[in-house]
Protein backbone atom coordinates (compact mmCIF):
# COMPACT_ATOMS: atom_id res chain seq x y z
CA UNK A 1 0.00 0.00 0.00
CA UNK A 2 1.41 3.75 -1.02
CA UNK A 3 1.46 5.68 1.48
CA UNK A 4 0.26 9.54 0.84
CA UNK A 5 -0.25 12.81 1.68
CA UNK A 6 -4.68 12.78 0.89
CA UNK A 7 -7.02 10.36 -0.23
CA UNK A 8 -10.46 11.77 -0.81
CA UNK A 9 -13.48 10.10 -2.16
CA UNK A 10 -16.73 11.23 -3.09
CA UNK A 11 -19.88 10.30 -4.75
CA UNK A 12 -18.84 11.80 -8.23
CA UNK A 13 -16.02 13.09 -9.47
CA UNK A 14 -15.95 16.01 -12.15
CA UNK A 15 -12.70 15.97 -14.10
CA UNK A 16 -13.41 18.40 -16.77
CA UNK A 17 -10.96 16.39 -18.96
CA UNK A 18 -11.98 13.82 -20.09
CA UNK A 19 -14.88 16.23 -20.77
CA UNK A 20 -18.18 15.06 -20.07
CA UNK A 21 -17.21 12.72 -17.56
CA UNK A 22 -18.45 12.18 -14.26
CA UNK A 23 -16.80 8.74 -12.22
CA UNK A 24 -19.32 7.97 -9.46
CA UNK A 25 -17.92 6.22 -6.25
CA UNK A 26 -14.51 7.41 -7.25
CA UNK A 27 -11.52 8.74 -4.97
CA UNK A 28 -8.69 10.89 -5.53
CA UNK A 29 -4.90 10.34 -4.39
CA UNK A 30 -2.83 13.92 -3.63
CA UNK A 31 0.93 13.84 -2.79
CA UNK A 32 2.72 16.73 -2.51
CA UNK A 33 0.20 18.87 -3.86
CA UNK A 34 -0.19 17.28 -6.91
CA UNK A 35 -3.08 14.80 -7.82
CA UNK A 36 -1.66 11.21 -8.44
CA UNK A 37 -3.97 9.35 -9.26
CA UNK A 38 -8.27 9.14 -9.89
CA UNK A 39 -9.66 5.69 -9.26
CA UNK A 40 -12.56 3.48 -8.18
CA UNK A 41 -13.12 4.21 -4.29
CA UNK A 42 -12.68 0.34 -3.48
CA UNK A 43 -9.70 0.30 -5.62
CA UNK A 44 -8.05 3.12 -3.79
CA UNK A 45 -8.97 1.89 -0.52
CA UNK A 46 -6.16 -0.94 -1.63
CA UNK A 47 -3.76 1.06 -3.45
CA UNK A 48 -3.25 4.24 -0.71
CA UNK A 49 -2.99 4.75 2.67
CA UNK A 50 -3.53 8.57 2.76
CA UNK A 51 -2.41 10.72 5.89
CA UNK A 52 -5.52 12.17 5.85
CA UNK A 53 -8.56 10.19 4.09
CA UNK A 54 -12.12 12.22 3.22
CA UNK A 55 -15.22 10.96 2.68
CA UNK A 56 -17.63 13.28 1.04
CA UNK A 57 -20.05 10.32 0.26
CA UNK A 58 -22.61 12.99 -1.33
CA UNK A 59 -20.52 15.19 -2.67
CA UNK A 60 -19.06 16.23 -6.23
CA UNK A 61 -15.44 17.16 -6.34
CA UNK A 62 -14.50 18.94 -9.42
CA UNK A 63 -11.41 21.78 -10.18
CA UNK A 64 -11.74 24.98 -8.58
CA UNK A 65 -12.74 27.94 -10.24
CA UNK A 66 -10.84 30.18 -12.40
CA UNK A 67 -12.53 33.63 -11.64
CA UNK A 68 -11.12 35.33 -14.83
CA UNK A 69 -11.36 38.79 -14.53
CA UNK A 70 -11.64 40.68 -11.07
CA UNK A 71 -10.49 43.61 -9.38
CA UNK A 72 -10.59 42.17 -5.49
CA UNK A 73 -10.33 45.15 -3.67
CA UNK A 74 -13.17 46.73 -5.31
CA UNK A 75 -15.12 44.80 -2.21
CA UNK A 76 -15.47 47.69 0.17
CA UNK A 77 -17.41 49.57 -2.08
CA UNK A 78 -19.63 46.45 -3.04
CA UNK A 79 -23.64 48.55 -3.14
CA UNK A 80 -21.88 51.71 -2.76
CA UNK A 81 -23.84 52.57 -6.42
CA UNK A 82 -26.11 50.55 -7.68
CA UNK A 83 -28.89 50.38 -10.94
CA UNK A 84 -27.15 53.12 -13.50
CA UNK A 85 -25.09 52.86 -16.62
CA UNK A 86 -21.32 52.13 -16.95
CA UNK A 87 -19.82 55.62 -16.91
CA UNK A 88 -22.65 57.33 -14.99
CA UNK A 89 -21.74 54.60 -12.44
CA UNK A 90 -17.58 55.41 -12.95
CA UNK A 91 -17.68 58.70 -13.35
CA UNK A 92 -19.91 60.31 -10.71
CA UNK A 93 -19.89 57.34 -8.11
CA UNK A 94 -16.75 54.59 -8.55
CA UNK A 95 -13.79 56.90 -9.15
CA UNK A 96 -14.47 59.33 -7.07
CA UNK A 97 -14.57 56.88 -4.55
CA UNK A 98 -11.81 55.70 -5.52
CA UNK A 99 -9.98 59.01 -5.30
CA UNK A 100 -10.27 59.36 -2.12
CA UNK A 101 -10.36 56.04 -0.18
CA UNK A 102 -7.89 53.97 -2.14
CA UNK A 103 -4.56 53.60 -0.86
CA UNK A 104 -1.98 50.67 0.50
CA UNK A 105 -4.87 49.93 3.22
CA UNK A 106 -7.43 49.70 0.99
CA UNK A 107 -6.25 47.07 -1.18
CA UNK A 108 -5.21 44.89 1.57
CA UNK A 109 -8.53 45.26 3.47
CA UNK A 110 -10.44 44.86 0.56
CA UNK A 111 -8.33 41.62 -1.49
CA UNK A 112 -8.41 39.78 1.90
CA UNK A 113 -12.57 40.08 1.92
CA UNK A 114 -12.67 39.33 -1.86
CA UNK A 115 -10.26 36.25 -1.43
CA UNK A 116 -12.30 34.94 1.67
CA UNK A 117 -15.09 34.89 -0.46
CA UNK A 118 -14.22 33.45 -3.34
CA UNK A 119 -12.49 30.58 -1.38
CA UNK A 120 -15.85 30.05 -0.13
CA UNK A 121 -17.32 30.24 -3.23
CA UNK A 122 -15.43 27.77 -4.49
CA UNK A 123 -12.58 29.47 -6.60
CA UNK A 124 -9.12 28.59 -6.34
CA UNK A 125 -7.53 30.77 -8.56
CA UNK A 126 -8.73 34.74 -9.68
CA UNK A 127 -7.21 36.88 -12.22
CA UNK A 128 -6.91 40.66 -10.96
CA UNK A 129 -6.68 44.11 -11.99
CA UNK A 130 -6.24 47.11 -9.95
CA UNK A 131 -3.56 49.27 -7.82
CA UNK A 132 -1.22 48.03 -5.63
CA UNK A 133 -1.09 44.74 -7.80
CA UNK A 134 2.50 43.96 -5.18
CA UNK A 135 -0.06 44.07 -2.22
CA UNK A 136 -2.88 41.55 -4.14
CA UNK A 137 0.21 39.17 -4.63
CA UNK A 138 1.71 39.24 -1.55
CA UNK A 139 -1.95 38.45 0.45
CA UNK A 140 -2.30 35.98 -2.41
CA UNK A 141 0.77 34.13 -1.55
CA UNK A 142 -0.06 34.61 2.30
CA UNK A 143 -3.55 32.81 1.85
CA UNK A 144 -2.14 30.22 -0.23
CA UNK A 145 -4.38 31.29 -2.75
CA UNK A 146 -3.78 31.59 -6.63
CA UNK A 147 -3.92 34.30 -8.53
CA UNK A 148 -2.46 36.29 -11.40
CA UNK A 149 -1.59 39.56 -10.72
CA UNK A 150 -2.58 41.94 -13.34
CA UNK A 151 0.49 44.88 -13.67
CA UNK A 152 -2.02 47.55 -14.38
CA UNK A 153 -1.20 50.52 -17.01
CA UNK A 154 -2.97 53.50 -17.19
CA UNK A 155 -2.37 57.20 -19.28
CA UNK A 156 -3.33 59.51 -15.83
CA UNK A 157 -1.97 59.57 -12.65
CA UNK A 158 -3.44 57.67 -9.84
CA UNK A 159 -2.18 56.66 -6.31
CA UNK A 160 -0.45 54.12 -7.54
CA UNK A 161 1.63 56.07 -10.94
CA UNK A 162 1.68 59.40 -12.12
CA UNK A 163 2.42 58.32 -15.64
CA UNK A 164 2.42 55.55 -18.23
CA UNK A 165 5.76 54.78 -17.89
CA UNK A 166 5.97 54.60 -14.19
CA UNK A 167 3.11 51.99 -14.47
CA UNK A 168 5.27 49.75 -16.44
CA UNK A 169 8.30 50.04 -14.15
CA UNK A 170 6.56 49.55 -10.89
CA UNK A 171 4.66 46.59 -13.00
CA UNK A 172 7.88 45.18 -14.28
CA UNK A 173 9.24 45.00 -10.69
CA UNK A 174 6.09 43.06 -9.91
CA UNK A 175 6.57 40.42 -11.82
CA UNK A 176 10.19 39.77 -11.54
CA UNK A 177 9.99 39.52 -7.66
CA UNK A 178 7.35 36.63 -8.36
CA UNK A 179 8.59 35.20 -11.90
CA UNK A 180 9.50 31.88 -10.18
CA UNK A 181 6.93 31.95 -7.60
CA UNK A 182 4.44 28.58 -7.46
CA UNK A 183 0.77 30.17 -6.40
CA UNK A 184 1.47 33.98 -8.51
CA UNK A 185 1.80 35.15 -11.63
CA UNK A 186 1.53 38.00 -13.51
CA UNK A 187 -0.11 39.87 -16.54
CA UNK A 188 0.02 43.26 -18.06
CA UNK A 189 -3.45 44.63 -17.62
CA UNK A 190 -4.23 48.18 -19.58
CA UNK A 191 -7.48 49.57 -18.32
CA UNK A 192 -9.15 50.08 -21.76
CA UNK A 193 -8.71 51.57 -25.19
CA UNK A 194 -10.27 54.22 -24.06
CA UNK A 195 -7.80 54.62 -21.22
CA UNK A 196 -4.73 53.82 -22.67
CA UNK A 197 -2.57 55.47 -25.84
CA UNK A 198 -1.32 53.68 -28.67
CA UNK A 199 2.36 54.08 -27.73
CA UNK A 200 1.45 52.97 -24.62
CA UNK A 201 -0.34 50.31 -25.87
CA UNK A 202 2.69 48.98 -28.09
CA UNK A 203 5.02 49.84 -25.35
CA UNK A 204 2.74 46.84 -23.19
CA UNK A 205 2.78 44.81 -26.47
CA UNK A 206 6.50 44.28 -26.94
CA UNK A 207 7.24 43.58 -23.12
CA UNK A 208 4.38 40.75 -23.07
CA UNK A 209 6.33 39.46 -26.56
CA UNK A 210 9.94 39.46 -24.25
CA UNK A 211 7.96 37.99 -20.96
CA UNK A 212 5.36 35.78 -22.15
CA UNK A 213 2.82 36.85 -20.28
CA UNK A 214 -0.82 37.58 -20.97
CA UNK A 215 -2.78 41.69 -21.53
CA UNK A 216 -5.57 41.03 -19.62
CA UNK A 217 -7.90 44.52 -21.01
CA UNK A 218 -11.88 45.59 -21.19
CA UNK A 219 -12.68 45.56 -24.49
CA UNK A 220 -15.88 46.22 -26.47
CA UNK A 221 -17.90 46.38 -23.25
CA UNK A 222 -20.54 49.41 -24.00
CA UNK A 223 -22.19 50.81 -27.25
CA UNK A 224 -20.43 54.28 -26.01
CA UNK A 225 -16.96 52.46 -25.92
CA UNK A 226 -17.06 51.86 -29.14
CA UNK A 227 -18.66 55.07 -30.38
CA UNK A 228 -15.69 56.83 -28.60
CA UNK A 229 -13.04 55.14 -30.32
CA UNK A 230 -14.51 56.07 -34.34
CA UNK A 231 -14.97 59.41 -32.68
CA UNK A 232 -11.26 59.86 -31.93
CA UNK A 233 -9.86 57.07 -33.56
CA UNK A 234 -11.88 56.87 -36.90
CA UNK A 235 -12.01 52.98 -36.27
CA UNK A 236 -13.72 50.47 -33.79
CA UNK A 237 -11.46 49.31 -30.46
CA UNK A 238 -10.88 45.81 -32.12
CA UNK A 239 -9.72 47.18 -35.19
CA UNK A 240 -7.54 49.29 -33.05
CA UNK A 241 -6.22 46.53 -31.68
CA UNK A 242 -5.58 44.87 -34.18
CA UNK A 243 -3.43 47.60 -36.42
CA UNK A 244 -1.61 47.76 -32.96
CA UNK A 245 -0.52 43.96 -33.12
CA UNK A 246 -2.19 43.26 -29.86
CA UNK A 247 -5.03 40.64 -31.43
CA UNK A 248 -2.44 37.51 -30.28
CA UNK A 249 -3.09 34.20 -28.16
CA UNK A 250 -1.69 36.20 -25.23
CA UNK A 251 -4.74 39.19 -25.31
CA UNK A 252 -7.52 37.96 -22.54
CA UNK A 253 -10.16 40.54 -23.62
CA UNK A 254 -13.14 40.99 -20.92
CA UNK A 255 -16.50 41.67 -21.70
CA UNK A 256 -17.07 41.94 -25.62
CA UNK A 257 -20.72 42.59 -25.58
CA UNK A 258 -20.63 44.63 -28.58
CA UNK A 259 -19.35 42.33 -31.62
CA UNK A 260 -19.54 42.37 -35.67
CA UNK A 261 -19.53 39.22 -37.46
CA UNK A 262 -16.20 39.70 -38.64
CA UNK A 263 -14.57 41.21 -35.37
CA UNK A 264 -15.89 37.53 -34.16
CA UNK A 265 -13.48 35.96 -37.23
CA UNK A 266 -10.81 38.37 -36.69
CA UNK A 267 -10.41 37.49 -32.87
CA UNK A 268 -11.11 33.71 -33.87
CA UNK A 269 -8.53 33.72 -36.19
CA UNK A 270 -6.09 35.55 -33.71
CA UNK A 271 -6.79 32.83 -30.97
CA UNK A 272 -7.61 35.62 -28.83
CA UNK A 273 -9.05 34.72 -25.45
CA UNK A 274 -12.59 36.35 -24.32
CA UNK A 275 -13.61 36.58 -20.47
CA UNK A 276 -17.56 37.01 -20.19
CA UNK A 277 -18.78 38.56 -17.69
CA UNK A 278 -22.59 38.11 -17.41
CA UNK A 279 -23.85 39.55 -14.66
CA UNK A 280 -21.99 42.44 -14.51
CA UNK A 281 -23.17 43.21 -17.84
CA UNK A 282 -26.97 42.64 -17.34
CA UNK A 283 -26.26 44.67 -14.01
CA UNK A 284 -25.04 47.41 -16.20
CA UNK A 285 -27.04 46.82 -18.88
CA UNK A 286 -23.40 47.15 -21.08
CA UNK A 287 -25.03 44.71 -23.53
CA UNK A 288 -25.13 40.17 -24.42
CA UNK A 289 -22.23 38.77 -25.28
CA UNK A 290 -22.49 36.38 -28.18
CA UNK A 291 -21.36 33.27 -25.94
CA UNK A 292 -23.05 31.18 -28.39
CA UNK A 293 -21.68 32.44 -32.10
CA UNK A 294 -18.13 32.72 -30.19
CA UNK A 295 -18.01 29.13 -28.97
CA UNK A 296 -18.85 27.96 -32.70
CA UNK A 297 -16.32 29.57 -33.76
CA UNK A 298 -13.58 28.02 -31.84
CA UNK A 299 -12.79 31.11 -29.74
CA UNK A 300 -11.58 29.88 -26.01
CA UNK A 301 -14.09 31.51 -23.52
CA UNK A 302 -13.60 32.03 -19.80
CA UNK A 303 -16.02 33.20 -16.71
CA UNK A 304 -15.51 36.16 -14.49
CA UNK A 305 -17.68 38.29 -12.16
CA UNK A 306 -15.46 41.50 -12.43
CA UNK A 307 -15.77 43.43 -9.59
CA UNK A 308 -17.90 43.17 -6.59
CA UNK A 309 -18.93 46.92 -7.21
CA UNK A 310 -20.94 46.09 -10.07
CA UNK A 311 -22.09 42.55 -9.59
CA UNK A 312 -22.48 42.28 -6.25
CA UNK A 313 -20.92 39.07 -5.60
CA UNK A 314 -18.22 36.69 -6.66
CA UNK A 315 -20.22 33.80 -6.57
CA UNK A 316 -18.59 31.81 -9.91
CA UNK A 317 -21.73 29.45 -9.44
CA UNK A 318 -23.91 31.85 -10.14
CA UNK A 319 -22.49 32.86 -12.65
CA UNK A 320 -22.38 29.74 -14.59
CA UNK A 321 -26.29 29.81 -13.57
CA UNK A 322 -26.92 33.44 -15.67
CA UNK A 323 -24.37 32.13 -18.34
CA UNK A 324 -26.27 29.55 -19.13
CA UNK A 325 -29.70 30.56 -19.05
CA UNK A 326 -28.93 33.86 -20.91
CA UNK A 327 -26.37 32.21 -23.46
CA UNK A 328 -29.88 30.25 -24.11
CA UNK A 329 -32.03 33.25 -24.86
CA UNK A 330 -29.12 35.02 -26.96
CA UNK A 331 -29.04 32.21 -29.46
CA UNK A 332 -32.75 31.08 -29.27
CA UNK A 333 -31.18 27.63 -28.86
CA UNK A 334 -31.77 25.59 -25.84
CA UNK A 335 -28.48 23.79 -26.19
CA UNK A 336 -26.34 27.35 -26.31
CA UNK A 337 -24.41 26.41 -23.27
CA UNK A 338 -25.26 23.04 -21.31
CA UNK A 339 -24.03 22.47 -18.10
CA UNK A 340 -20.83 21.04 -18.75
CA UNK A 341 -19.44 23.35 -20.84
CA UNK A 342 -20.53 26.19 -18.65
CA UNK A 343 -18.30 24.06 -15.77
CA UNK A 344 -15.60 24.21 -18.22
CA UNK A 345 -15.80 27.86 -18.94
CA UNK A 346 -15.33 28.18 -15.07
CA UNK A 347 -12.71 25.72 -14.60
CA UNK A 348 -10.41 24.91 -17.96
CA UNK A 349 -11.07 27.79 -20.10
CA UNK A 350 -10.16 29.95 -17.30
CA UNK A 351 -6.82 28.02 -17.04
CA UNK A 352 -6.21 28.32 -21.09
CA UNK A 353 -7.13 31.86 -20.96
CA UNK A 354 -4.08 32.28 -18.31
CA UNK A 355 -1.36 29.91 -19.58
CA UNK A 356 -2.48 28.03 -16.60
CA UNK A 357 -3.89 24.89 -18.05
CA UNK A 358 -1.08 22.78 -18.31
CA UNK A 359 -1.66 23.30 -14.23
CA UNK A 360 -4.93 23.91 -13.41
CA UNK A 361 -8.24 23.59 -14.70
CA UNK A 362 -8.78 19.51 -14.30
CA UNK A 363 -8.67 17.02 -12.80
CA UNK A 364 -5.76 15.19 -13.88
CA UNK A 365 -3.33 12.95 -12.83
CA UNK A 366 0.44 15.29 -12.00
CA UNK A 367 -1.79 18.10 -12.33
CA UNK A 368 -1.89 21.06 -8.71
CA UNK A 369 -4.97 19.61 -6.30
CA UNK A 370 -6.77 22.55 -6.99
CA UNK A 371 -10.07 21.23 -6.30
CA UNK A 372 -13.52 21.59 -4.44
CA UNK A 373 -15.87 19.90 -3.02
CA UNK A 374 -19.92 20.83 -3.46
CA UNK A 375 -23.09 18.85 -1.11
CA UNK A 376 -25.50 17.76 -3.14
CA UNK A 377 -26.75 15.97 -0.66
CA UNK A 378 -29.12 18.53 0.91
CA UNK A 379 -33.11 18.92 0.15
CA UNK A 380 -32.18 21.64 -2.57
CA UNK A 381 -30.42 18.96 -4.44
CA UNK A 382 -32.30 16.48 -4.26
CA UNK A 383 -32.57 13.75 -5.95
CA UNK A 384 -29.80 13.50 -8.10
CA UNK A 385 -29.61 12.35 -11.88
CA UNK A 386 -26.71 15.09 -13.02
CA UNK A 387 -24.19 15.98 -10.44
CA UNK A 388 -23.41 18.43 -13.78
CA UNK A 389 -27.41 19.98 -13.55
CA UNK A 390 -27.17 20.22 -10.03
CA UNK A 391 -23.99 22.62 -9.52
CA UNK A 392 -24.89 24.47 -12.57
CA UNK A 393 -28.79 24.87 -12.14
CA UNK A 394 -29.64 24.23 -8.68
CA UNK A 395 -26.33 24.60 -6.49
CA UNK A 396 -25.39 27.56 -4.35
CA UNK A 397 -22.06 29.19 -2.53
CA UNK A 398 -23.07 28.09 0.62
CA UNK A 399 -23.09 24.02 -0.96
CA UNK A 400 -19.06 25.11 -1.52
CA UNK A 401 -17.93 23.10 2.24
CA UNK A 402 -14.02 22.25 1.14
CA UNK A 403 -11.43 23.83 -0.86
CA UNK A 404 -7.94 22.82 -1.22
CA UNK A 405 -4.88 24.61 -3.59
CA UNK A 406 -1.69 22.79 -4.08
CA UNK A 407 -3.08 20.01 -1.50
CA UNK A 408 -4.04 22.08 1.05
CA UNK A 409 -6.94 22.60 2.72
CA UNK A 410 -7.82 26.23 2.65
CA UNK A 411 -12.08 25.82 3.07
CA UNK A 412 -12.41 22.54 5.50
CA UNK A 413 -15.99 22.20 5.94
CA UNK A 414 -17.19 25.73 5.73
CA UNK A 415 -14.13 27.56 7.70
CA UNK A 416 -11.48 29.24 6.71
CA UNK A 417 -8.29 27.85 7.27
CA UNK A 418 -5.58 30.47 6.69
CA UNK A 419 -7.70 33.59 6.66
CA UNK A 420 -9.28 35.20 9.94
CA UNK A 421 -12.48 36.07 9.40
CA UNK A 422 -13.56 37.89 12.30
CA UNK A 423 -11.13 39.96 11.26
CA UNK A 424 -11.94 40.33 7.57
CA UNK A 425 -15.12 41.29 9.02
CA UNK A 426 -14.20 44.11 11.37
CA UNK A 427 -12.31 45.37 8.76
CA UNK A 428 -14.95 45.42 6.21
CA UNK A 429 -17.41 47.52 8.86
CA UNK A 430 -14.09 49.79 9.70
CA UNK A 431 -14.13 50.77 5.97
CA UNK A 432 -17.88 51.02 5.46
CA UNK A 433 -17.94 53.24 8.45
CA UNK A 434 -15.36 55.94 6.94
CA UNK A 435 -16.64 55.32 3.43
CA UNK A 436 -20.16 56.15 4.00
CA UNK A 437 -19.11 58.91 6.74
CA UNK A 438 -17.68 60.75 3.39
Amino acid sequence: MQEIDTLIEAGWIIPVEPANTVFTDYAIAIDKGRIVEILAAPDAAIKYKGNQHHRYPGHVLLPGFVNTHTHASMSLLRGLADDMPLMQWLQEHIWPAESQHVNEEFVHDGTRLAMAEMLRCGTTCFNDMYFFPDVTARLAREAGMRATVGLIVLDFPTIWASHADEYIEKGLAVNDHYRDDTLVTTAFAPHAPYTVSDGTLLHVQTLVNELEIPIHIHLHETADEIQQSIEQYGVRPIQRLSELGLLTPNLVAVHMTQLLDEEIETIAENAVNVVHCPESNLKLASGFCPLSRLTQAGINVALGTDGAASNNDLDMLSEMRTAALLAKTVANDARALDAMKAIELATLNGARALGLDAEIGSLVAGKSADMIAIDLASIETQPVYHPESHIVYASSRDKVTDVWINGEHLLNQRELTRLDQKEILEKAHSWQQRIRTK
